[in-house]
């Protein structure tokens, strides 16, 4: 068994199996920060595309040498708006080549950069900015400056907003404002009167000064940035792809928020020195379509997006007819048996998978990851019965992202791999099991917290290596297992041992499950919070002709209480005993990173759940039948809606509604 406990604590990545290649090292030795990596493909394949952007249905590529022109305006007009060595400039927006012109253009001025989730709200962005001082923000829109001016005095620091998009500016007469075409004006009128002065810059960038601030997940409190020097976040880039090689032929699609530390890696250090293409879809809505037409050759989403698609496809199988849905449930049984010993079922991908593939616009891919938080066994094994070419990576912020990752002949499911080149993991303290914290190693790690050296303190420990956090071990074939965070393991009052994510998983391979959170941690045994998939369930209760106004109106519904009733049960049925959920009820709301429930990369915050839920949790371990709900839910535009209803208890151990078991 691939999960089987052993007495192996330590493993190197070199002893692992990865193929020899020193060339990308020796490209970032020789061209050691993002400004100078940029220049060399300007110099060396000027006209070979380096990114495409989708905009009113129609791709705009642009070659390495415009993005090179573009970055030399933007460079050259930020320092004419005073932006200096250590300075910090902001970026915030959806995905576009612009944010990553502006970040490579403020490395150029040897200043920080720092992205911020589109999504962040105006107290989120008050402390990121308070925290960091910036000179200079990058706002993609209206929207967004909205964001910014609406702080006012709070940010005395943001002395320019550069915005991308036009539209709706024309309003404004706040002095701050500068349009990207403005800015780039004034840069190029700097280095007509100056034409070595962006060389000059580039010459004074060093690879030991600190570029990148990423925030952390801050699953407990405010985020954390970790701060990456130029040639720790090229140099980890270029041992990843020694372990995944990509070239200029390769395609890939900015599917995740910039923001975010494998983004970063993909779309800024993977570009830059494979030269990997990246594509910006237009937005979110038009990412499968866009997929399609691109056709990438790597792609890497969040567990959060693989389940959404595995979602997508089982409930647009539910208006198929009944000849359809019974070869895609055939196919799919076959597939998942295939892919559990070791294979894959041919006559499963002729007459469904292949067809899958193209329709999701994967029928090109040769390499696909899932990380930042874990994949459930049964949403992995779905999409490697589907003939994609799945690897689960683990890593964190602080040690630059992603630093282990499944060899592509040697992938399996429960673990997340081996240790990159140049990566050492080892388990410190491990119990009787081989279960203890995973710590790692490697010469690429961040330099500190900004600002917060108590919080640098903690979480490296001798020689140099990181504390996780994490729970997991190392099986007899040295892949890495992560369990769950080590203070999320818990163990029930009766003694049983469980790990919440893990059982939240498997309840989120349902089709109609966005969100689970489970609850035993010193209780008599486990409950669970559950939010419904809306789109999904609302189409089920639409073809049953159940009749709802909203989510709260339709997650009451018995008839849902039924449904999820019996994907529980499917669960359970799965687990030892100990480990089953005996109660559970169905939130009246989803679960919402502004409401502070998830983090903007969705995983839960379980003390912010305990606490705002607790008379729901009191609830799931009494006799009481429901639990009466009176709240006020506060919506991103400042809208406010009343909340009143009652959410059932649901009981395992009582006989479902009309089935009359005991």
């Amino acid at each position: 068994m691939m999960d089987a406990r052993t007495e192996i604590k330590h493993v190197e990545g070199s002893t692992c199996g990865w193929p020899a290649s020193a060339r990308f090292a020796a490209e970032v030795a020789a061209h050691d920060t993002t400004p100078r990596m940029l220049a060399r493909n300007a110099r060396e394949a000027p006209d070979l595309v380096a990114q495409r952007e989708k905009e009113f249905g129609i791709w705009t590529a642009y070659t390495w040498r415009s993005v090179e022109d573009h970055v030399r305006r933007m460079a050259a007009g930020l320092a004419a708006l005073g932006v200096a060595p250590g300075d910090v400039v902001v970026l915030i927006g959806d995905n576009r080549p612009a944010w990553v012109w502006g970040e490579i253009a403020a490395h150029a001025c040897r200043a920080k950069s720092l992205g911020i989730y589109r999504d962040a709200l105006e107290e989120e962005i008050a402390y990121l900015v308070g925290h960091t001082s910036p000179k200079v923000v990058i706002a993609e829109d209206e929207e967004q400056v909205d964001k910014f001016l609406g702080l006012a005095d709070r940010i005395p620091s943001v002395g320019r907003i550069v915005y991308l998009d036009p539209r709706g500016m024309r309003k404004y007469d706040d002095p701050r404002l500068i349009s990207i075409a403005d800015l780039e004006a004034c840069g190029q009128a700097a280095l007509d009167k100056d034409p070595g002065c962006y060389d000059r810059m580039l010459a004074a960038t060093r690879a030991d000064e600190v570029a990148i601030l990423c925030t952390t997940s801050g699953t407990t409190s405010h985020p954390k940035l970790a701060e990456w020097t130029h040639g720790a976040f090229l140099g980890h880039a270029a041992g990843y792809l020694a372990a995944d090689p990509k070239g200029a032929d390769d395609e890939y699609v900015a599917v995740l928020p910039l923001s975010w530390v494998m983004e970063q890696m993909y779309s800024v250090a993977w570009n830059l020195i494979a030269r990997m293409k990246v594509n910006f879809p237009e937005e979110q809505a038009t990412v499968t379509a866009d997929l399609r037409e691109i056709g990438p050759t790597f792609l890497l989403l969040a567990p959060r997006v693989w389940e959404q698609m595995a979602a997508d496809v089982r409930a647009r199988m539910m208006d198929a007819s009944a000849w359809k849905q019974a070869v895609y449930h055939w196919g799919v049984r076959r597939g998942v048996a295939a892919v559990e010993k070791g294979s894959r079922s041919r006559i499963a991908d002729t007459l469904l998978f292949s067809a899958l593939r193209d329709r999701l616009g994967f029928k090109n891919l040769t390499s696909a990851a899932t990380g930042g938080a874990a994949l459930g066994p049964d949403t992995f094994k779905f999409f490697l019965a589907m003939g994609v070419p799945l690897r689960q990576l683990y890593g964190q912020t602080e040690a630059l992202g992603a630093h282990t990752i499944h060899r592509a002949d040697d992938v399996h499911h429960e673990t997340v791999g081996y240790p990159m080149p140049g990566v050492e993991i080892a388990i410190k303290d491990p119990d009787s099991e081989g279960l203890g914290e995973i710590i790692v190693r490697h010469p690429h790690m961040m330099t500190a917290y900004h600002r917060n050296a108590a919080a640098s303190a903690e979480v490296f420990g001798s020689d140099g290596w990181f504390l996780t956090g994490d729970a997991g071990y190392l099986t007899p074939e040295r892949h890495l297992v992560v369990v769950d965070r080590a203070k999320d393991l818990a163990v029930t009052s009766t003694g049983v041992r469980f790990s919440p994510q893990y059982i939240e998983n498997k309840l989120k391979f349902s089709t109609f499950v966005a969100e689970a959170v489970i609850i035993g941690a010193g209780r008599p045994y486990l409950t669970a919070i559950i939010c419904i998939r809306y789109p999904v369930v609302g189409k089920w209760a639409e073809k049953r002709r159940i009749t709802f106004t909203t989510y709260t109106d339709l997650s009451a519904r018995p008839e849902v209480y039924a449904l999820l009733r019996r994907e529980v049960e499917i669960v359970n049925a799965s687990l030892p005993e100990g480990q089953r959920i005996r109660k559970f009820v169905l939130l009246y709301k989803e679960l919402d990173a502004d409401d502070g429930e998830l983090t903007r990369t969705r995983k839960v915050r379980r003390g912010v759940i305990g606490e705002k839920y607790g008379s729901i949790i009191d609830a799931l371990y009494s006799d009481a039948p429901h639990v009466d709900i009176d709240t006020v839910i506060h919506f991103q535009d400042g809208s406010r809606q009343r909340i009143v209803t009652k959410l059932k208890n649901e009981s395992l151990d009582a006989p479902a509604p009309g089935t009359g078991r005991a």
